[in-house]
């Protein structure tokens, strides 16, 4: 039994990747564009599958900071909460960012739970103390020292990624123009970063 999904035996069935796919762009300027577009973004959800059930869950996280040139992604994290017990058990990851406008980004790869006090007092912030709490014993209060706070560090494995290649008015116009003649819209740049792209960026970097 074959695995592919597909009704219908037309080469081209899905027109409006191949008429949006942007491939004709270097890696810095595919890495580049990305990394702007997450910290644009701020927050995104992050997906890990549960210890317990073995679901997919996703919460909404705060990127705190960018390595390796951009494509690694750093959260904080409370480490006595459920996203740390998934992510012993399975290191799987993704990351997804949308904005107002429609554009998106997912990043998949592995992700490892870092309790540095030195990274973790690198990339700290007062706010931390409001989703932390302060349990009143002088240790655990949300301050830089506090050892429940820890890093989430995601390395990527691959991304894909949306952004607009046109503005607002132009977008609207294309997909009027799709919805009349059946014509696919040209509204984003649809870009892939492979693993073996990946792999090179961190070679250099």
């Amino acid at each position: 039994m074959s695995d592919h999904f597909s009704n219908t035996s037309v080469k081209h069935a899905d027109p409006y990747k191949e008429a949006n796919l942007d491939s004709q762009v270097s890696l810095e300027q595919k890495i580049q564009d990305l990394s702007n577009f997450m910290q644009h973004c701020k927050f995104g959800m992050m997906t890990t599958r549960d210890a317990k059930s073995g679901n997919l869950v996703s919460r909404c996280m705060a990127l705190a900071a960018q390595e390796t040139g951009g494509i690694d992604l750093l959260f904080h994290t409370n480490t006595e909460s459920g996203k740390t017990d998934d992510l012993a058990t399975d290191e799987h990851i993704n990351i997804s960012f949308l904005d107002s406008f429609g554009e998106w980004a997912s990043v998949s790869g592995k992700a490892s739970v870092v309790t540095d006090r030195s990274l973790v007092k690198q990339h700290y912030r007062p706010h931390l103390k409001a989703w932390m709490g302060d349990l009143g014993d002088g240790v655990h209060d949300g301050s830089e020292n506090d050892p429940r706070i820890g890093i989430i560090r995601v390395k990527m494995t691959t991304s894909h990624y949306a952004i607009s290649a046109k503005n607002i008015i132009s977008r609207v116009a294309e997909v009027a123009q799709g919805t009349i003649t059946g014509k696919p819209a040209q509204t984003n740049k649809l870009r892939e970063i492979s693993e073996e792209e990946v792999n090179k960026w961190r070679l250099a970097h």
